[in-house]
């Protein structure tokens, strides 16, 4: 089955100086303070992903071989394109497992039509390797896989998310305002029909740090009705694609039987 052409990412930039106008009225709304939006520290701790292309080099991270190999469809965090998720994807390869990208881009939010084009390629993804497909998503990334495994949980063997804002308080985060001028609409309003705080029926793994300088760990943590397990790490938001404590939660929540 051949997926069809993926949507632009960059159509949902806003093309007018209206659309512009409205953009920024919507990143500029007041709101009251989120209950649990991480500490300034923690945001600014953020910035060390900054040294990682030149921390990578020497780094030496021990991938173990995978007994039970996987088909793994790899979603990036907001705003940003899959080649960040690119050094994740190899150690997943280097495993023995099956990476696959998301086939749409840049991540700038959730529409009708990537939302189809995903369900597209999870069913074209599962029917090419013939075995229910491991969906990874980092921060918003794991909110799209949340969706897909809801509306495909017979093509889903589990998901796991990283740092994905899935519950609580939507503005429990500092990118929300970012987020509503990329996408034109509010962040407690996304454009499609879900229910984000709903476990998919698969099994659901979140994992969170209470480190996260972007997103509320409390949010990506979430309840226990939410999600089946919650495993608490101590990397940045950012570190979650290559930080080894990260790489190896990954690794081993895909050997899990």
């Amino acid at each position: 089955m051949a997926t069809s052409s993926a949507p632009s990412s960059f159509s949902q930039l806003p093309s007018s100086r209206e659309e512009l106008v409205q953009r920024w009225e919507l990143a500029s709304e007041p709101a009251a303070e989120a209950h649990g939006r991480p500490k300034l520290r923690y945001l600014l701790g953020e910035l060390s992903h900054l040294a990682e292309p030149v921390r990578r080099p020497f780094r030496q991270i021990d991938i173990p071989r995978a007994e039970h190999p996987r088909t793994v469809m790899l979603l990036p965090g907001f705003a940003t394109h899959p080649i960040r998720m690119r050094y994740m994807a190899s150690l997943i390869e280097r495993a023995g497992h099956k990476a696959k990208r998301w086939g749409l881009g840049v991540n700038f939010g959730p529409t009708e039509d990537n939302i189809r084009y995903l369900e597209r390629r999870l069913i074209e993804v599962h029917e090419r390797y013939g075995r229910d497909v491991y969906l990874v998503g980092w921060s918003l990334g794991g909110l799209f896989a949340r969706e897909i495994a809801k509306r495909h949980p017979d093509r889903v063997a589990k998901v796991i998310t990283m740092g994905s804002p899935f519950s609580g308080d939507p503005r429990a985060n500092h990118a929300w305002r970012v987020y509503q001028f990329v996408t034109g609409h509010r962040v407690d309003q996304p454009p499609i029909e879900t229910d984000i705080c709903e476990k998919p029926p698969v099994a659901t793994v979140a994992l969170w740090s209470p480190r996260d300088g972007i997103v509320s760990p409390r949010s990506a943590r979430g309840r226990d009705c939410e999600r089946d397990r919650a495993i608490a790490l101590r990397c940045t938001h950012m570190g979650f694609t290559y930080s080894p404590e990260s790489i190896h939660a990954v690794l081993r929540e895909l050997d899990e039987v």
